[in-house]
């Protein structure tokens, strides 16, 4: 028996044969579409006047929501921009991102930045999108008109960022983080923490290059696992004291996951997110590869990183981000680890990283994965109810992904501006076929992108986590 269309309202259109990717399970379903959102999902559906995806021998996943981008627009758009970058992000199954508020420039921490950075993703994005503003010294009386303006939350860094010139973001001090916290809690909004703890990896940086030292060991060795922990603690510290909500972007170790889960324990509103670099390459990778591996803080051991997925197997992880932070390619090229740009472009590989992963070679089950990619993320920053899963009344932003097709990545493929990442030659054990945002076909392997660039800013409406 077939789902019939509401008051006799054709759907305008059907993904049809699928397995679908639900919230608790798996299973072929229907997806009839109508009005940009789903309007119903069922073994089959009523397909009369409807334009027909057959999804047969494809899984139909939430598209991605990626809360971590560096898209650099204004000011460094020829690093990446609202074009390339959201190309790369449709193309790997992604429906919605948030901007950081660097590297642009200015950084976003004027309502003035925020204009000028919307102006240009309004017509350039092709998916849809929300902003992060940035805490930063000397800009904390900026918060409650960026709040009011829309931005889904504040982003921090608790260590240097790294870029010297004196327009761009700078790292907060303590007493800027505690006050910016206090303030940030009586706006009702969210911190998201780069935490490092400055003090450690300063020192440690300052020996390894007085004793000439470059390598990408070097490198690693003076941002040590304590540094991401103590920076942890404090910030949860503060979080106590001010209750404000926090997020803790690109965890890389099991001892900073274990420290948030019991500070969640004792009522702190936190969370975390991990990266696909930390699950997919090591320490090993970046001594292989060199600076297009560097991103901060750096990949780990391979022990750690099995430890990682430990922790994102039993839930302790929420979410998954990609943190892309492209850069021109000749940043990359330094032989001093220290001197190169720190900062992976992976967002056209979440998805697919995450599935063949987690989902193909270690038995995830995809609605987790679905979770961890959209269904998370969509909750804890204000977007569910019109994003982050496959439900009936929501956006049908989907991503159909052929789990039996393998593939071996190479520059040509990729969509962002300039064509380096570390998972260059990698094989990949799945395909993003088609992405659609709000029913309309933004990628498809075969013809490429939309030519009409619809993407829509999404405004917050909470910061929770179920």
């Amino acid at each position: 028996m077939r789902e019939r269309s509401a008051a006799g309202q054709p759907y305008e259109l059907v993904i049809a044969n699928g397995e679908v990717v639900l919230e608790d399970r798996t299973a072929g379903m229907d997806i009839g579409i109508r009005d940009g959102r789903i309007a119903a999902i069922a073994p089959s559906v009523e397909r009369g006047g409807a334009r027909i995806v057959d999804a047969a021998g494809l899984v139909v996943m939430p598209g991605m929501i990626d809360a971590h981008v560096h898209l650099n627009e204004p000011g460094l758009g020829h690093w990446e921009g609202f074009v390339t970058g959201t190309n790369a992000l449709a193309a790997g199954g992604c429906t919605a991102f948030i901007d950081m508020p660097l590297n642009g420039i200015p950084p976003t921490v004027t309502v003035e930045a925020l204009a000028r950075k919307r102006k240009l993703a309004a017509g350039s994005a092709l998916i849809d999108y929300a902003f992060w503003g940035g805490l930063m010294p000397g800009y904390i009386r900026e918060l409650p008109a960026l709040a009011q303006a829309g931005v889904v939350g504040f982003k921090a860094f608790m260590s240097s960022p790294g870029d010297e010139d004196a327009d761009a973001f700078r790292r907060s001090d303590d007493a800027t983080l505690l006050e910016g916290m206090k303030r940030i809690a009586e706006l009702g909004k969210i911190l998201v923490l780069h935490a490092e703890e400055e003090s450690i990896v300063a020192r440690l940086t300052a020996l390894a290059r007085a004793e000439g030292r470059h390598s990408a060991a070097d490198y690693t060795g003076t941002r040590p696992i304590d540094a991401e922990t103590e920076a942890v603690g404090q910030a949860l510290d503060y979080a106590k004291q001010t209750g404000c909500r926090l997020h803790f972007a690109h965890i890389s170790s099991e001892a900073a996951v274990r420290m948030i889960g019991e500070a969640r324990r004792t009522g702190v509103d936190v969370s975390l997110e991990t990266c696909p670099h930390y699950l997919a390459l090591t320490d090993a990778d970046l001594a292989r590869l060199g600076p297009v591996a560097k991103c901060a803080p750096p990949l780990r051991s391979p022990r750690e990183q099995a430890k990682l997925w430990q922790c994102l197997e039993r839930g302790e992880i929420d979410l998954i981000a990609s943190d892309h932070s492209p850069c021109p390619g000749e940043l990359k090229q330094s032989p001093d680890l220290f001197a190169a740009w720190g900062g992976i472009a992976g967002a056209q590989s979440s998805l697919t990283l995450l599935v063949d992963e987690g989902h193909l070679k270690r038995g995830m089950p995809l609605h987790a994965i679905g979770r961890l990619l959209a269904g998370a993320p969509a909750a804890r920053f204000g977007l569910d109810g019109r994003k982050g899963a496959v439900k009936v009344g929501i956006d049908a932003d989907l991503a159909l992904v052929d789990l039996n097709r393998k593939y071996r990545l190479t520059a040509e493929q990729l969509h962002h501006r300039h064509k380096h990442t570390p998972y260059l030659d990698r094989e990949f054990g799945c395909t993003v076929v088609a992405t659609l945002l709000r029913g309309t076909i933004v990628y498809a392997e075969q013809e490429g992108f939309a030519p009409i660039r619809n993407g829509r800013e999404q405004d917050a409406i909470g910061t929770r986590l179920e």
